[in-house]
């Protein structure tokens, strides 16, 4: 085996790799490098105000980004098989912190929703790093769904399913939709019958209508929803302050570290609400422009997840778009109004360690199967010593 003189090079034979895979790498940091730039302009004047240091965030957001570039790079120099084996296990884990969230005194609650665990000085959002361990172990399960026994077929739906339970119990609805709806998406990309999958989906629905009915909160952010301007200054708040900010930003913007909003008005501008900042100082054309980058970066990435011959790399290129396009378009939505708010950042632009981080693992993720799609592909003889060919073809890297 060697990929761990792959992992040694770290970056040195990037020329060799795939158009796709360093098309992706580009796109990944001038997203990440953009969306630096308005967390500049968005929390400066929030951070001085509060710390006395107008670079605050940005300076903790640059250690993040760090991190991040150098998990991105070592996952996509490493072969996926060794990260799918590592799946189920790390699955297991991340489950149990997840549900440990729920132990008093180990999670802690912001906002009324206990979704962090402290790490020393730095607070941790375990649900965000479900979201790459779900694509890989989806992606292994679900690539060989037809030749896995049922009690390895039960293994996987049970872990999702107690997932997004606990995801849900923090309470944390947007982020279990999220997950739910990806999980959907890659399972359909799957082939799996139509019975399973509008069965979950109804099981899905079912479950968001528990969820918010028996929660007061989720119900005004429906019915602000519906018509914000029934109560400005109310449950509408947060959606009437951001439509406002895009409004003023009309055609060109209003340019660079000009936006009025985030001086007082809009609530959370570095993290939920970043986008209507954006499109305050960037205006119409900005935020097509921002759009066309998220759209051109799921197009390369489904034309990955197209073009392999392997099932798993096809799931986890196709569970990797989804996540980090489909967050990327909810946030959106939400910011203009065409969605219900929720709590869900937007992908390497939102302040945020854990959300960085997750998005970075997912792009590394993305653009190692970019790598491996473009790989020569060879049918392996099975274990048993058997002349007959797998059925499923291995890449070669």
């Amino acid at each position: 085996m060697g990929w761990w003189r792959s992992l040694g090079q770290f970056g040195k034979d990037i020329q060799g790799w795939a158009a796709e895979a360093r098309v992706l790498r580009w796109l990944t940091l001038l997203w990440i490098v953009l969306g630096w730039v308005v967390l500049l302009s968005a929390s400066y004047a929030s951070a001085d105000l509060t710390y006395g240091d107008g670079l605050y965030y940005c300076k903790r957001q640059l250690i993040w980004i760090g991190l991040g570039l150098v998990l991105m790079q070592g996952i996509a120099v490493v072969p996926l098989r060794i990260w799918l084996r590592g799946a189920p296990w790390s699955m297991v884990f991340a489950l149990a912190v997840l549900w440990a969230l729920l132990i008093p005194g180990i999670g802690y609650e912001v906002n009324g929703a206990v979704r962090w665990v402290q790490v020393g000085p730095v607070p941790i959002q375990p649900s965000e790093f479900l979201k790459p361990l779900l694509v890989l172990h989806s992606a292994m399960a679900l690539g060989q769904w037809d030749r896995l026994r049922d009690r390895q077929r039960w293994f996987w739906l049970g872990s999702v399913a107690i997932a997004l339970i606990g995801i849900l119990l923090q309470p944390n609805l947007s982020t279990a939709s999220l997950c739910g709806i990806s999980l959907w998406l890659v399972s359909l990309a799957a082939g799996l019958p139509l019975t399973y999958l509008w069965g979950t989906a109804l099981g899905g629905g079912l479950l968001a209508v528990i969820s918010i009915s028996l929660r007061s909160y989720q119900q005004r952010r429906i019915i602000a929803f519906l018509n914000p301007w029934a109560d400005p200054q109310g449950s509408g708040y947060q959606l009437v302050q951001s439509l406002l900010a895009i409004g003023s930003g009309s055609f060109w913007g209003t340019g660079f570290g000009l936006s009025k909003q985030k001086l007082a008005n809009l609530p959370i501008q570095y993290t939920d609400f970043i986008f209507s900042v954006y499109a305050e100082e960037f205006g119409l054309v900005g935020s097509l422009l921002l759009l066309g980058l998220i759209g051109v970066y799921g197009g390369v990435g489904l034309w990955v997840a197209v073009k392999t011959q392997s099932a798993t790399v096809r799931l986890v290129a196709t569970g990797s778009v989804v996540f980090l396009v489909g967050q990327s378009l909810l946030n959106i939505g939400v910011a203009t109004g065409g969605l219900p708010t929720t709590g869900l950042p937007l992908p390497f632009f939102s302040y945020g360690g854990s959300s960085m981080l997750a998005s970075c693992i997912l792009a590394g993720l993305l653009t190692r199967a970019a790598r491996e799609s473009s790989a020569p592909v060879a049918t392996l003889p099975q274990r048993n010593g058997s002349s007959k060919k797998s059925r499923q073809p291995t890449q070669v890297t």
